[in-house]
């Protein structure tokens, strides 16, 4: 009986071993997959900078997601601090500590869309995903608008990760932003602001980065533990659409962040952008989720 005892306990003691080993070399493996140079051609785009341009920016900048990470004054912020976890993002004003006083506009082309940096090196938290096919005249709005905002004095951008969470990097269960995104999609074609299917899919790319290319919602790959899962915007298994019967009823959660039921929803979903969004922004991606095909539930 010893005998078993002593053989089961070198067993589980070399098990041990192997979980330590491999998390302390997927550790390894992730820091240096971080620092790859990805060969990536971008074209510019013709930013004029004229009011039209930059006020078009600014309702880009402040509905698309990039305030909830950056700032209304765009110098950064502490997006996410939990356990191991700390994400301060960086300032990109003019002003103290940024990483875009030198950026030309093909480098902000190459971030934006890309989530890489101008050193070729990738991005790690970036919801390129969700830009990378903004149309060449919104993606040169924003470059407009964020040229110029005031120079603000910002800290360091830090990103600090959990170690199993660059092992999941190392074995690809966790993306950087390039690893996200098909780099040879063309942008977007314009499309006229409408109350259509066309124009709601355009915007309704801001939501792929929490709910998926599909939009059937699930466990955002990376994402800290308190987390929920994102809703499945499909007509499909677990959806969440029932409760949004019109479209009215739709905008209105999406400008108080309460559901129909009068409860709150989580405060990861950026409704403090989404609420800025245009009544027909908001009809429009209505009317496209209507129109999805059903998907499951979590299923990317």
């Amino acid at each position: 009986m010893n005998k078993w005892m002593r053989r089961t306990s070198i067993g589980l003691g070399l098990l041990a071993l192997a979980g330590v080993a491999t998390v302390i070399g997927g550790k390894a493996a992730g820091e240096r997959k971080l620092v790859r140079t990805i060969a990536l051609q971008v074209a510019p785009v013709d930013v004029r900078g004229d009011p039209a341009e930059v006020e078009q920016g600014r309702y880009l900048f402040s509905t698309r997601g990039c305030v909830d990470c950056h700032g209304a004054n765009g110098a950064g912020k502490t997006v996410m601090q939990e356990g191991a976890m700390l994400v301060i993002s960086p300032n990109i004003t003019a002003g103290a500590n940024s990483v875009t006083s030198a950026y030309k506009v093909e480098d902000w082309v190459r971030t934006v869309r890309h989530g890489v940096k101008p050193n070729g090196k990738p991005i790690m938290i970036m919801p390129s995903e969700d830009y990378n096919r903004l149309t060449d005249a919104d993606m040169a709005a924003v470059i407009a608008y964020v040229r110029q905002l005031p120079p603000a004095a910002g800290i360091a951008p830090v990103i600090e990760l959990p170690a199993m969470v660059k092992v999941l990097y190392a074995f690809g269960a966790v993306k950087d932003a390039a690893e996200k995104i098909d780099h040879a999609l063309p942008p977007s074609m314009p499309v006229a602001p409408a109350v259509s299917i066309e124009h709601g899919a355009y915007v309704a790319n801001t939501c792929i980065g929490c709910h998926g290319a599909r939009l059937s919602g699930g466990v955002v790959p990376g994402a800290p533990p308190s987390w929920p899962a994102t809703a499945n915007l499909t007509p499909g298994k677990g959806s969440v659409m029932p409760r949004y019967p019109t479209g009215d009823v739709f905008m209105a959660t999406m400008r108080s962040g309460r559901r129909p039921d009068g409860t709150p929803i989580s405060p990861v979903m950026p409704v403090d952008s989404f609420k800025h969004m245009t009544d027909t922004d908001l009809l429009a991606v209505y009317t496209y989720l209507k129109s999805l095909p059903p998907v499951e539930v979590g299923r990317y």
